[in-house]
């Protein structure tokens, strides 16, 4: 059973602040792209940051008003690195009464930390989670990419592989093996760092020496000089990969 626009429209009596708005937003996304159904088993990826909490946070409420169950479990890859945050990451979710699992790996096994890339971490932590997923009987994983990501990701393909391409908001791996969800589609960031002013979400104590000089933060700062000419840059953008006028392509 899936999830109809009259089924999103549950009445909520009255809206409760930034989470309230985030929520429409992802049963919007959720009901475009059928992204869950009735008897859902959710693998939520958890690194512990404001997205995927957020993402988890919404999910989870959710449930007290729609009409469809699904099951949700927090998953946290640890990457081995030292002074990580699982542990005060595991507080949090038993505090807060959420279901959990946490893999560790270690990316330093095979690399020194200075020859370690973004796109190493990314693998070795997509690749363990798809395994927990599958052994703990997941077959839906929600990511905790939003709007912004999308976006960026957009640029990046132009810019460095050549490609009109981005991040879809559900998308089949291994023959339907795993599907991979990602509700914050229609979020933007500063919505997430709004909500997450709201909520005791547990302080990241690492962070990746790659986090601001990364491609990925140069297209940000692209994006917000753009902004500066146009406040519509971004929605441009997401909208442009859905209108693609091929009279016009080579």
């Amino acid at each position: 059973m899936m999830l109809t626009e009259t089924e999103e429209k549950t009445k909520i009596e009255k809206p409760q602040g930034p989470e309230y708005y985030i929520s429409k937003k992802v049963g919007r996304a959720i009901i475009d792209y059928a992204l869950i159904s009735d008897g859902d088993k959710i693998a939520v990826a958890v690194s512990g940051g404001k997205d995927s909490l957020t993402l988890l946070k919404v999910l989870a409420d959710r449930r007290s008003f729609v009409p469809i169950k699904y099951d949700l479990l927090a998953v946290h890859i640890d990457l081995g690195y030292p002074h990580t945050h699982s542990k005060l990451l595991a507080r949090y979710l038993e505090r807060e009464g959420f279901r959990y699992y946490i893999e560790k790996i270690d990316v330093l096994k095979e690399k020194k930390r200075n020859d370690i890339s973004c796109f190493w971490c990314s693998w070795n932590r997509r690749k363990a989670l798809f395994e927990v997923a599958h052994r703990l009987g997941f077959k839906k994983i929600a990511l905790g990419h939003h709007k912004d990501d999308i976006i960026q990701t957009v640029l990046l393909n132009l810019f460095f592989q050549g490609e009109i391409s981005a991040m879809r908001p559900k998308q089949e791996l291994f023959k339907g093996e795993i599907t991979l969800i990602r509700p914050l589609a229609y979020v933007e960031e500063e919505e997430i760092i709004r909500f997450a002013k709201t909520q005791n979400f547990p302080p990241q104590k690492y962070r990746c020496p790659h986090s601001l000089t990364s491609r990925r933060a140069k297209m940000e700062k692209i994006i917000k000089e753009l902004e500066k000419i146009n406040s519509s840059v971004k929605t441009n953008i997401f909208r442009a990969i859905k209108r693609i006028n091929k009279e016009y392509l080579l």
